[in-house]
């Protein structure tokens, strides 16, 4: 699409991303910055534009899911914020942090007391997060073996802290 007619259904366009963007909840403010957003996106892929049949309806869509994109953003942002907040007011006592890392490397203690295999697949699922299937293959045995494994291994670990804990 050539600039000039671009320039000519720029303001349809933009009509219709800032009524979508109004509908999806954003303020007038909001609704300005995300139509021209739409707009610059628009203009960035002005040569592929002649493949879509309705250029309101893209802007209108393209308009929305930028206003709920702002929206998880904000909601994340406030997230992120009170959870700060609640680190800072919720501060710990050096027993109660010198207790913590006590435990976390006495638990490390126990996992890197477990049989290789049984540690490589809790490591491999706990902290890599990876599927059964995907431990199987790095380790070349059955699915099947996997789950009895891990499950081997997370109840010699259970067994252990209730030992530890006197239950």
């Amino acid at each position: 699409m050539k600039e000039k007619t671009f320039a000519q259904i720029a303001p349809k366009l933009r009509r219709a991303a800032l009524k979508a963007s109004r509908n999806a909840g954003a303020t007038e403010d909001e609704a300005e910055d995300i139509a021209q957003d739409a707009m610059l996106r628009f203009w960035q892929m002005h040569n592929e534009l002649d493949r879509f049949r309705s250029l309101e309806a893209v802007a209108g869509k393209m308009a929305r899911n930028l206003t709920l994109n702002m929206h998880r953003k904000k909601k994340f942002k406030m997230l992120d914020d009170s959870a700060m907040n609640a680190v800072s007011l919720t501060a710990v006592s050096p027993s109660t942090e010198i207790e913590s890392s006590e435990e976390l490397r006495w638990l490390e203690n126990k996992m890197k007391s477990l049989p290789t295999t049984e540690y490589a697949i809790l490591q491999m699922r706990q902290v890599e997060h990876q599927n059964n299937r995907e431990i199987a293959q790095r380790l070349g045995i059955e699915e099947s073996s996997v789950s009895t494994l891990l499950a081997r291994a997370r109840r010699r670990l259970l067994e252990e802290i209730r030992r530890r804990n006197g239950k």
